[in-house]
């Protein structure tokens, strides 16, 4: 099941750093971000074997995992917290705020087998 995890962050005067290391489950793979989503939604599949870790970089988006019906929502609106997404997690993001980027982070890299689509 899906989890969030707090991305140490150290602020000072100069402003914020957020670290990723050595927290992640996974040795990264494959980098990716969404960004200029235009009132649409994302994803609608789980993985059988990719792992993912979500930051919201900027702005906000809601992350919907489980059953459509029975979907358990997370809120992403900072770049301090990490939702991982375990493979079996059927997942969709939607209401992208605008402006708003969502960096993924994974376990493996692009194979369109790896992708399941029926809910």
């Amino acid at each position: 099941m899906a989890k969030f995890l707090s991305i140490p962050t150290f602020v000072d005067s100069r402003g914020s750093l957020s670290v990723i290391e050595k927290m992640l489950p996974f040795e990264i793979k494959r980098v990716y971000y969404i960004y200029n989503v235009n009132d649409s939604d994302r994803g609608y599949h789980a993985h059988k074997k990719t792992i993912q870790a979500l930051i919201m970089i900027n702005g906000s988006c809601d992350v919907f995992v489980g059953k459509t019906k029975k979907s358990i929502k997370y809120k992403m609106d900072s770049p301090s917290k990490c939702l991982l997404l375990n493979p079996e997690d059927f997942h969709w993001m939607s209401n992208f705020s605008e402006n708003s980027i969502l960096l993924v982070l994974a376990s493996e890299e692009f194979d369109k087998e790896d992708y399941i689509y029926e809910n």
